[in-house]
């Protein structure tokens, strides 16, 4: 499986139980708008590469909130906690010397 927006996705390895998961189906369906039906080569998943590994470290761990959370849920949280832990980091800057 292919994952990313740009001319140059990442491939990843997927357990073929993933590929049932109602999370990555939906990302499959959002998919179907960037590429179409039809196309060639390996399936193909629109998303960011981060948000990406963001859910399969759920479903590895088999965190509980992947069994709960909706798709728009999980993109918005994750970007959300991203974007805190980026001005946190940054609020504090090291002393020049």
């Amino acid at each position: 499986m292919y994952v990313g927006k740009d001319d140059v996705p990442c491939k990843f390895d997927l357990e073929a139980n993933y590929l049932n998961h109602r999370l990555l189906v939906n990302l499959l369906h959002f998919s179907v708008e960037e590429f179409g039906y039809s196309y060639n080569g390996a399936l193909r998943i629109a998303c960011e590469i981060d948000l990406f590994q963001h859910l399969l470290q759920l479903l590895h761990t088999r965190n509980p909130s992947a069994h709960y959370v909706d798709l728009p849920d999980l993109i918005s949280n994750f970007y959300a906690a991203n974007y805190h832990h980026y001005h946190r980091q940054n609020r504090n800057p090291s002393p020049q010397n």
